[in-house]
């Protein structure tokens, strides 16, 4: 390591510069032998074995997104709509086939101009509301547990089960959430009862001997599913109409029950500051409105006659393209058309099938990873007492002056008010010399080193 260049001082008394002195940790950034950090490469990562999904996890959703494919995109299959349309590019080669036959063996002239037509396309918002959902449960449960104090002896142990609690209200709405998009209404589900299960509400009472089960379906009625045939389809919406009794709103009761924990913290002084009352208010607040806009997007589809005229458009257009397209190309018309069918059906399928963004297909919203962050966020939360004053800044190893002086806390409060504030101005100029480069002019401060 290179000698420490220091710039001499003279002492205060005769009225001259303090002393400023350079740390071999923060030399020029030019002089890489003046580096703390070890020589020695970094040993990479080890590569994560490759896991390969199967055929039926291929095909169902919602798709992985930490998932990372090395295929080109034209060549996955994962997430595209081409199952569904196998059948529909299979008659339409067909067509195009028996069009061209029968006009090339007659030899009569055919030429119908070109008619251009549009699909339009479907945009959705849910992913916009699943973010301030995540935030809202950050900042919520941040509020609960760190701004509400916890009281003395067996009451500041209620205080801690009762932030807990709450915590976990927070975890079970966004899964409240999520069942009720997915048309799920009960409440015994794997992921919600142990959140939610103690709650006396409608969809507790309505679970008691209903089998959620997963059913079992018969080949063809998957196959049929796979091709999108609509006549395969299930009703996404049975589960609510074969119920029994009433299933409520499970999101919205779950709500009155963090409502009714903060009017408690409020009463018995533990949440005293009115600004982190009127927060929780307000994001309880919030939560209801992302309730009522998810449900606005599952609830308000295409209308039925803009998907009938759609779905006419699509293959009126299909069908007149080989009368014009067999003048300029004649066999050539059949690869053509199929071509552009698989074009303009594909976009029609694509919009169809993001009409709904909630479901278990795989171009779906991971809702399942979704929730997965909130509760791993929330349990990090929950993890750590309130931060007091000696774990936010009374550090040996906090380097408050960095990148100007490597020194921690205790050597800083040592020194002279007049010290701290010369090397906090100094710190704009030195910044912009690192950044540049600049071996000249760099000077740092650091607190550990006696004047000369």
């Amino acid at each position: 390591m290179a000698d420490l260049t220091r710039q001499t001082t003279v002492d205060k008394a005769k009225g001259l510069t303090p002393v400023i002195e350079m740390d071999e940790r923060v030399a020029s950034p030019t002089d890489s032998s003046s580096s703390t950090h070890n020589s020695k490469p970094i040993k990479p990562l080890q590569r994560a074995k490759t896991v390969h999904l199967s055929a039926d996890e291929y095909f169902s959703g919602p798709r992985d997104v930490t998932h990372h494919s090395r295929w080109p995109t034209i060549f996955q299959l994962h997430g595209s709509v081409m199952p569904s349309m196998i059948l529909p590019i299979f008659l339409v080669g067909l067509y195009s086939t028996f069009f061209t036959v029968i006009i090339t063996k007659q030899n009569k002239k055919h030429d119908w101009p070109p008619v251009l037509l549009g699909v339009l396309g479907f945009i959705v918002e849910g992913r916009k509301y699943w973010s301030q959902m995540t935030g809202l449960s950050q900042n919520l449960a941040r509020i609960f547990w760190i701004n509400a104090r916890e009281r003395e002896g067996e009451l500041g142990k209620e205080d801690i089960l009762a932030k807990m609690s709450a915590i976990n209200l927070i975890c079970a709405f966004s899964l409240a959430v999520k069942h009720r998009l997915r048309f799920e209404p009960y409440l015994d589900y794997e992921d919600l009862r142990p959140y939610a299960g103690h709650l006396k509400t409608f969809a507790k009472d309505a679970s008691e001997g209903v089998d959620l089960r997963p059913r079992e379906y018969s080949k063809k009625k998957q196959i049929g599913e796979f091709l999108g045939f609509s006549f395969a389809r299930s009703n996404p919406r049975k589960l609510i109409k074969r119920t029994p009794k009433p299933l409520g709103n499970l999101p919205l009761e779950i709500l009155a029950h963090l409502q009714a924990y903060l009017d408690t913290i409020i009463d018995n002084g533990t949440l005293k500051a009115p600004c982190f009352q009127m927060q929780a208010i307000i994001a309880l607040q919030n939560f209801n409105d992302i309730l009522n806009g998810t449900d606005r997007i599952l609830n308000t589809p295409l209308p039925a006659a803009y998907r009938i005229m759609i779905t006419q458009i699509t293959w009126i257009y299909i069908i007149t393209l080989p009368p014009q397209l067999y003048k300029a190309l004649k066999w050539f018309t059949i690869p053509a058309t199929i071509i552009a069918a698989y074009i303009i059906i594909g976009i029609a399928f694509i919009g169809a099938e993001i009409e709904n963004p909630f479901g278990y297909d795989v171009n779906d919203l991971p809702l399942d990873a979704f929730c997965e962050q909130i509760q791993d966020d929330l349990a990090l939360i929950m993890s750590k007492r309130k931060v007091t004053k000696e774990d936010l800044y009374k550090q040996s190893d906090n380097m408050v002056l960095y990148p100007v002086s490597h020194a921690g806390y205790d050597e800083w409060v040592k020194r002279d008010e007049g010290d701290i504030r010369e090397a906090l101005a100094s710190r704009p100029e030195y910044n912009f010399n690192r950044r540049r480069k600049a071996p000249v002019g760099m000077v740092a401060v650091d607190a550990e080193k006696e004047d000369v």
